[in-house]
């Protein structure tokens, strides 16, 4: 069953980015963001809009409640 670490990552990966890129977009460190990918560190609301609009998915999909990356 897949989290939302793993649907970050997932996201993240398919586009070929860093974690430090994604990190500077959030702005925090490298680190935590992989703790946010690893599970260890829970992902604040503002990181998960933030996250949403920049690939264009809906918070639903991400947080696993909807398959469809789909905004609708």
């Amino acid at each position: 069953m897949k989290n939302y670490n793993n649907i970050i990552r997932d996201l993240r990966e398919d586009q070929d980015l860093s974690q430090s890129f994604i990190a500077s977009i959030l702005g925090t460190s490298q680190q935590i963001y992989s703790r946010y990918e690893l599970g260890i560190r829970e992902l604040p609301i503002k990181h998960l809009i933030t996250l949403c609009k920049f690939y264009n998915v809906s918070a639903d999909y991400i947080l696993c409640l909807k398959k469809s990356k789909d905004k609708k």
